[in-house]
């Protein structure tokens, strides 16, 4: 059964999200539903861990369908995010002849889909893509059509509004996945519950154990239910001129932890995990009540995720690294802040002492 939901930007720019199990065996008629021409090149762009598992798979269908298909393979990892591996896919591009009418394929998690997104954002001021997730996490980056690569000094800081054709959400691709992928996945899909709906971020908690097993009825569900919440956003807010900045709750910590380790420690969930604790914590120091603090951080380690930074990194190296983060402006420090279970907030001028001692007190959660 394929499940499908619209992410809604007006009757031209609109494009559906498909989740199911094996729908990647239809996508020859998922590409002819969305008018993907055949007389132009295809790109797919994926990474060395996935490649193995499904390259030949996705080039062999849509072959068979008439398309001519090309790729190009990076390294797995944080670290393709890059304008190096970004010249790479261009001169892929080039070399493969595409044009105007052609489609770069993001085939893997949200590296490459931001990877891929933004080369199809760039390359000839823009050609159409399409998204094909192969992990849980990308079930929030491969919709929304935020793309970009890395600086060395900042998380995802050149980069365009691109939104894809479709996603086409295999959920059979997922069974491949490490465990630790799967936890950190997770993360993103538990955010969607704790920004929008307390209902859901429940329903999370006592199925935590069947999502971390990847049971397909209750995984379905969770990436349905995550798509569908982040859906709704984008469509209101496509370019974060307001409402949607409400989907980085615990992103302006955790894009620190990630940075000031380099991209290779922590993988972008978990930074995000202790980001949301983090997050929780101000809330209480707000004068918010305290159980928005102990059911946020009780529900993460459910999911066997990370609540505490690592000792050994420095807070100052963290501040400083949030004072290159997109949602530092005029000197003041913006923070989506837990109100509730299933209600956020932006707050601006957020004391830097304050962050500062969340940073030392996450240091010391157990």
């Amino acid at each position: 059964m394929m499940r499908e939901l619209s992410v809604d930007l007006g009757e031209a720019r609109s494009y559906p999200i498909y989740i199911g199990e094996n729908i990647l065996e239809d996508i020859v008629e998922l590409f002819k539903r969305r008018g993907i021409p055949k007389g132009s090149p295809l790109l797919i762009v994926t990474d060395n861990l996935v490649a193995p598992h499904y390259l030949d798979r996705l080039t062999g269908l849509l072959e068979t369908g008439g398309y001519k298909v090309l790729h190009t393979v990076v390294p797995a990892g944080e670290q393709s995010k890059s304008l190096e591996v970004f010249e790479q896919v261009i001169t892929a591009a080039l070399q493969g002849g595409l044009d105007r009418n052609s489609t770069i394929i993001a085939l893997g998690g949200g590296v490459v889909g931001d990877l891929a997104g933004f080369s199809a954002a760039s390359y000839m001021r823009g050609v159409r893509f399409v998204q094909i997730p192969t992990t849980v996490l990308a079930h929030d980056s491969s919709v929304g059509g935020k793309v970009a690569v890395n600086h060395r000094l900042a998380k995802n800081i050149i980069g365009a509004f691109h939104q894809p054709q479709m996603v086409v959400y295999d959920t059979a691709t997922l069974k491949s996945l490490p465990e630790r992928e799967v936890r950190a996945g997770l993360s993103e899909v538990v955010k969607h519950g704790l920004i929008w709906d307390r209902e859901f971020v429940a329903w999370c908690g006592e199925h935590s154990e069947e999502l971390l097993n990847l049971q397909q009825a209750a995984l379905q569900h969770a990436l349905y239910e995550g798509c569908r919440i982040k859906s709704l956003v984008v469509s209101q807010d496509e370019r974060e001129s307001g409402l949607r900045a409400v989907l980085n709750l615990g992103h302006t910590i955790g894009h620190a932890l990630e940075a000031v380790a380099k991209y290779q420690e922590l993988l972008h969930g978990e930074a995000i995990s202790i980001g949301m604790v983090g997050a929780a914590i101000l809330s209480v120091r707000m004068g918010n009540p305290e159980y928005i603090y102990t059911e946020t951080k009780k529900l993460l380690q459910k999911f066997r995720l990370p609540v505490s930074i690592p000792e050994h990194m420095d807070t100052e190296a963290i501040m400083r690294a949030m004072m290159h983060d997109k949602k530092f402006k005029e000197g003041t420090m913006v923070f989506v802040i837990p109100a509730d279970i299933g209600k956020v907030e932006i707050r601006g001028n957020i004391p830097a002492d304050w962050v500062r001692e969340t940073i030392e007190q996450l240091k010391k959660e157990a």
